[in-house]
């Protein structure tokens, strides 16, 4: 069952130029999969109908009335009560990148190295933070996939921004947890060093993860902010 959800749009979405979404649903059953889907269609929505031009107002309003809309829906089917998902958002303007999440999933900057740009809201990492674990242990640890924050999680949803002054050669990598459990940053980087394109470099990216055991699902979007080419799987 495939628990994450992608949405990409080069095309105005309300008062943002341009969107993309990436989430990964947790739960029992059929629960992950309608989080992360009802999750994006929610945020997508709010996008669409906001009057307000400020685009972290914008992203923030609407990842909140998603963690309502999850909640809401949890506590009237019980099929779907502790339902949750992560979610990383961005939208890019002229040069700059805004970035909002909640969870795990990540959005990288590659150019001549990758560097991780969201904080990952999850045990190890809240560890790793305060000095109390190695990075080389976290990544490992069979508590890794345990997030401290989620929508859906709770009332009251704390989102991180970002924003990142774009250079002419980044890229930008979204993804899945399914993905960076599987491969090391260094891996990830050299992989999309040495592809022509971003398509060759997103299906090469799920294949080695799935080479190396591809133990959940693996979703990635990388964009190539100044060209107008976008690629997802």
């Amino acid at each position: 069952m495939n628990q994450d959800y992608v949405y990409t749009s080069e095309a105005p979405i309300g008062n943002l130029p341009n969107l993309c979404i990436l989430a990964d649903g947790m739960g029992g059953h059929n629960a992950g999969d309608y989080a992360s889907r009802y999750t994006v269609e929610t945020i997508i929505k709010s996008v669409q109908d906001s009057q307000n031009t400020s685009p972290i107002v914008v992203l923030k309003k609407a990842i909140q009335e998603a963690n309502h809309a999850v909640l809401d829906k949890a506590g009237m089917d019980i099929d779907l009560e502790g339902m949750g998902t992560t979610v990383v958002v961005a939208t890019q303007i002229d040069c700059e990148l805004l970035v909002a999440n909640v969870g795990d999933s990540r959005l990288y900057i590659a150019s001549d190295h990758l560097r991780q740009i969201t904080k990952d809201h999850s045990y190890v990492q809240e560890m790793v933070r305060r000095g109390k674990m190695k990075p080389e242990v976290a990544r490992i640890h069979p508590d890794r996939n345990i997030i401290t924050r989620a929508v859906g999680g709770g009332p009251n949803i704390e989102i991180d921004f970002f924003e990142v002054e774009l250079r002419e050669k980044d890229q930008v990598l979204m993804c899945s947890d399914g993905l960076t459990d599987m491969l090391e940053d260094g891996e990830i980087f050299d992989i999309i060093d040495s592809c022509k394109n971003t398509m060759d470099a997103v299906e090469e990216l799920i294949r080695a993860a799935n080479e190396y055991g591809g133990n959940d699902n693996i979703t990635v979007i990388l964009t190539d902010p100044f060209s107008s080419e976008v690629k997802k799987c």
